[in-house]
């Protein structure tokens, strides 16, 4: 009866210290792979959304001018600033920590179906697919 009660005593103390498992927040600043901008992720509506904050590159070499989303096929689109420039539409929870919606691409200028995860404390996992094809990288956070 004492090692039952012994071994009671053990299980309670582990799940009691167990840190409870949480979901994790995409809220934030974060760096892509390549290292080339910052993406500002916050809540909105019942999902997630994404902006262009800060690039390394801010200026369109060619002209002196801020950088504008010139690759969009859309001539008024195309001329709005790449900082500030919305990232993620319809981007709505799809499991634990992951959402799903769709990434506008301004390398292109085309938008892909898209999941992104938070994998890490610090770790964002950004996906798109273009018909069978799928790519991705991962997002450092950035400003903690």
């Amino acid at each position: 009866m004492t090692s039952r009660f012994a071994a009671l005593i053990v299980l309670l103390a582990a799940l009691l210290g167990a840190p409870a498992a949480h979901a994790q927040s995409a809220d934030g600043t974060w760096l892509t792979q390549a290292g080339d901008a910052r993406v500002k992720i916050s809540k909105c509506g019942g999902g997630i959304c994404g902006i262009v904050a800060w690039l390394r590159e801010p200026y369109d070499t060619a002209t002196g001018q801020p950088a504008t989303d010139s690759k969009n096929p859309n001539r008024e689109l195309a001329r709005r600033p790449m900082i500030g420039l919305p990232l993620f539409s319809g981007m709505q929870p799809s499991g634990p920590n992951k959402w799903s919606g769709q990434i506008y691409n301004a390398d292109d200028g085309s938008t892909y179906a898209s999941s992104i995860s938070v994998t890490g404390a610090d770790s964002l996992r950004v996906e798109g697919c273009v018909g069978a094809l799928c790519g991705g990288e991962t997002w450092t956070r950035t400003g903690r």
